[in-house]
């Protein structure tokens, strides 16, 4: 399995090959893009321009490009909206046609009515199907694999039955169409044969497609906000459900003491983990971990490429399940993990 980094900036390209990522994303946002549009129908909805979360011009992805050839670690460009405006597509075809020119074949795309128009305009770049869409299953794999879909990234609420029924499928589309398909037809992109899956941070709380918040400068993130759970209907309940909530604060405070925080006060897997998971995403067939990273610090990124890379190089040595977990936990989490679960 191959571990596939967010990129905030061209500058973290280098340090995070090193430390060893195999694959990036991130993403680019023109900013003719960003003056007509705003934050109100982002490209891919991650409209930030104060810290490092995308590109944000053709000299730098050009200046990547060459970083790319050099280190041999492809990057593949994020255009995560869940739907765009009508006159939005042909702007959108234009600058992937002019990324496609800079080197770059492969596009994470959520919108189904935008790799249908590129499929139209015979734009033939590699799509990877986003973890930002609202379900991944076998009835919306039947409707994807017409675009030619050359990688499928599984969403955060995926559990791992959820992916081995959808490898399953895939794969058993692509045997009998095998079967039937004539010499002179072109198979080229037709089936997914790469598989991606959350491995580490934002655990969040809307599954992409579900978050109604912007990602934008100027306001908070809507995952950011306290809020508590209760019903205001029933004042009996609603207290009841404040003093689990303190109560529950309490106990991850007190516990939250004795976790392995480093010198920087950072825990790997803190904002969500699927380390453990990691020897049953290799039995199902997921081929590459999405280590999320964009707008993170650059050290803790770093720290995070490194404790995955570890962990894959115990699965590697491991001859079953309870090995892996019980060496990866004694090298990675000696005094006790966040278990902040993907997988459960």
């Amino acid at each position: 399995m191959k571990i596939v980094a967010g990129l905030g900036s061209i500058d973290e390209y280098e340090t995070f090959v090193k430390v060893g990522a195999d694959e990036f994303f991130c993403g680019y946002v023109p900013f003719s893009w960003a003056e007509k549009y705003g934050v109100i129908h982002p490209l891919n909805r991650r409209e930030v321009l104060f810290y490092n979360v995308q590109i944000g011009s053709m000299s730098e992805l050009q200046i990547l490009k060459k970083m790319v050839d050099y280190y041999g670690k492809p990057v593949k460009l994020t255009f995560n909206s869940i739907y765009y405006t009508g006159e939005q597509y042909p702007v959108i075809a234009e600058i992937i046609t002019k990324c496609m020119a800079a080197g770059f074949e492969n596009f994470i795309i959520a919108d189904p009515a935008l790799m249908l128009y590129l499929r139209q305009q015979k734009i033939n770049c590699g799509i990877h199907l986003s973890g930002e869409t609202a379900e991944v299953n076998r009835g919306m794999l039947e409707q994807m694999l017409p675009f030619g879909i050359r990688r499928v990234i599984f969403h955060r609420k995926n559990s791992l039955e959820d992916m081995q029924s959808c490898i399953k499928f895939v794969n058993d589309k692509k045997i009998n169409y095998k079967c039937d398909i004539k010499e002179n037809i072109e198979e080229k992109y037709m089936f997914p044969d790469e598989y991606e899956a959350f491995i580490l941070n934002e655990l969040c709380h809307f599954s992409g497609a579900f978050c109604n918040s912007l990602h934008c400068d100027e306001l908070t993130h809507l995952c950011r906000v306290p809020y508590e759970l209760g019903n205001l209907h029933k004042k009996e309940e609603t207290d009841t459900a404040q003093k689990d909530v303190a109560e529950t604060d309490r106990i991850q405070e007190k516990e939250g003491k004795g976790l392995p925080l480093d010198e920087d006060g950072y825990l790997t897997g803190s904002t969500g983990c699927g380390l453990c998971a990691l020897y049953r995403m290799k039995q199902v067939g997921i081929t590459h971990l999405k280590l999320v990273g964009r707008g993170n610090y650059t050290d803790f990124m770093e720290k995070d490429i490194r404790q995955l890379r570890k962990a894959l190089d115990i699965l590697e040595k491991s001859d079953n399940e309870l090995q892996y977990q019980r060496e990866m936990k004694a090298s990675l989490f000696p005094d006790g993990c966040s278990q902040n679960c993907y997988y459960r």
